[in-house]
């Protein structure tokens, strides 16, 4: 690479060091020392640097590669783009993505999500030079007030999943509490472990199959909206509650059934 003495295979070690090891640049001058390339942490980070060049070049043309068909095929891209912030306090990472093939086009962190910083994020995608026939995104003003700025004549479209989690909050809230309700009437079983722990027969060993399904269900979550945990732990209950009952016609009267219905009851 011009204005370096190292070679490219170089390079691509300093890159394998720090995104597949995750090796800081102290340790990645560490490491290429032992292998008997003579540098300094200050050169490390020029070198680091370079990978990074050669890689956002190789993957713009990348890019570029995947979205022809794309805009062959729809006349244009359609774009997303969305922010999300891991910490109150620390940087928003934004992405924005193409919907139909589902690349990446761009992804950065950013300390402010003003809609001026937001449209440096937008211009590289407007630079690759397909026609964008359609934007989808959330609610965020900054946003949609980038977009509306770079490409006010295309139409814009409120993301499908942020609309049906707004309508279907009702039914969340809801869910929620069915969730609590179930939870809290499956926390009953301990004493019953412990009367098991001094049985080693072998339908105390069914029940305590049992009761590790129970305690299963309190781990139990979903996505809502289109994944309703409440849902999915009432569903799960019935189905042991209907196994549990089996065994109960199946036992009869025998005293070790007694465990069993316990297990029913709680």
């Amino acid at each position: 690479m011009k204005h370096t003495s190292y070679g490219f295979d170089v390079l691509a070690l300093v890159g394998q060091l720090r995104f597949k090891h995750h090796m800081t640049i102290g340790e990645i001058t560490q490491e290429l020392n032992e292998r008997g390339i003579s540098t300094s942490e200050r050169n490390s980070q020029r070198l680091y640097e370079r990978y990074v060049t050669l890689l956002r070049s190789s993957v713009t043309d990348h890019v570029k590669s995947a979205l022809m068909p794309v805009a062959e095929e729809h006349g244009g891209i359609m774009i997303s783009m969305d922010g999300v912030q891991p910490e109150k306090g620390n940087e928003t990472l934004y992405v924005v993505r193409e919907v139909f093939s589902g690349t990446i086009l761009v992804a950065k962190s950013v300390k402010s999500s003003s809609s001026e910083e937001l449209k440096e994020l937008i211009r590289p995608v407007i630079d690759l030079g397909f026609r964008i026939i359609g934007i989808v995104t959330d609610g965020q003003q900054s946003i949609r007030l980038a977009m509306e700025s770079l490409l006010p004549e295309v139409p814009y479209q409120y993301c499908q999943y942020h609309y049906l989690k707004d309508i279907a909050k009702p039914v969340v809230d809801l869910d929620r509490k069915l969730k609590t309700g179930i939870k809290k009437s499956l926390r009953g079983i301990r004493e019953i472990e412990r009367k098991l722990d001094k049985d080693d027969s072998p339908e105390s060993e069914v029940a305590k199959d049992y009761l590790a399904a129970v305690r299963s269900v309190l781990l139990e979550d979903g996505n809502p909206p289109l994944d309703l945990p409440g849902v999915r732990i009432y569903e799960t209950a019935q189905t042991i509650q209907t196994s549990l009952q089996n065994c109960l016609d199946k036992k009869g009267a025998l005293p070790a059934s007694r465990c069993f219905q316990n297990i029913q009851q709680t």
